[in-house]
């Protein structure tokens, strides 16, 4: 595996890559790999001929009161787990080569950003829409590969490609993949590994008490009754808060007090020990 950390290395690394004509897919990563990061490389590499992972821990995703400086850095660790499962390329820039002197572009996606994380984190997902369309233009993948995890960040991704005209990859080849998760069911996370054992133990109440909200919509309940169910089991199972339980429309995500027949999610985010956990699920 190569691993570039200037443009001008990555642009004629990926050449190379394309020489005959050849796919590449992109999978963006902020580095601390786990199994989730893995399945996406692999995903990547069923579907293209080759895969360049970046890892860029992006600070203008980050929020004045988060964990910029204590989010994990483990770039020799995570280099050999992404050659292990085949990756062709590294895309390793710093800061500096993302966002050189003088940079002053913002890209903001309205509507899908809004709500959700979004209201909790101001501009967090305007730094992810910037980061992800230089990631665009720098590699150009045919294919790019996100975590269905987190839900709202892939929809402000698909719509910034959309309505920036990103022709590769379009939001066609833009693939949501399953979240990956432990045997208790908790999503994937580099921010678990910062939960006390006790905090880990009570943060598999989370998917959980999803479910059974889940079961209950579907079968007919009131929506606001069951998500009220929803956060009363977090708080009983020792969660701080809950920022958001909520039923939305899985293109949009319009809020929903009903299911209308379309495609549907249940998203949360719960924080406990000190840690924000989000998860989502489909609806029928």
């Amino acid at each position: 595996m190569q691993t570039a950390n200037t443009l001008e290395a990555l642009r004629e690394s990926v050449a190379k890559l394309r020489a005959g004509g050849e796919t590449v897919g992109l999978v963006p990563t902020m580095g601390a790999l786990h199994e989730g990061h893995l399945t996406l490389v692999r995903r990547a590499r069923e579907a293209c001929d080759h895969v360049v992972a970046s890892i860029f821990v992006n600070p203008t995703q980050f929020g004045p009161n988060e964990d910029l400086d204590a989010y994990p850095r483990q770039l020799a660790e995570d280099s050999a787990m992404l050659e292990s499962e085949g990756c062709a390329l590294l895309w390793a820039p710093t800061v500096d080569v993302m966002y050189p002197g003088g940079f002053v572009t913002n890209i903001s996606v309205s509507g899908v950003s809004d709500g959700f994380c979004g209201a909790d984190r101001p501009g967090h997902f305007d730094g992810v829409a910037t980061v992800v369309c230089k990631l665009f233009n720098q590699v150009r993948p045919d294919m790019a590969f996100f975590g269905e995890k987190d839900w709202q960040q892939l929809a402000v991704i698909r719509a910034m490609a959309r309505d920036l005209d990103l022709v590769l990859p379009h939001v066609h080849s833009i693939i949501g993949v399953s979240t990956v998760r432990e045997a208790d069911g908790l999503a994937m996370s580099s921010r678990n590994r910062y939960l006390s054992q006790k905090d880990r133990t009570a943060a598999a109440r989370l998917p959980a008490a999803m479910k059974q909200a889940i079961s209950q919509i579907e079968g007919g309940d009131n929506v606001a009754q069951s998500l009220k169910a929803l956060k009363g089991a977090l708080i009983d199972a020792g969660f701080a808060s809950v920022d958001y339980a909520e039923l939305a429309d899985a293109s949009s995500l319009v809020s929903l007090d009903t299911l209308t027949g379309a495609p549907a999610r249940l998203l949360v985010a719960a924080r406990i020990g000190g840690t924000r956990l989000i998860d989502n699920m489909a609806v029928n």
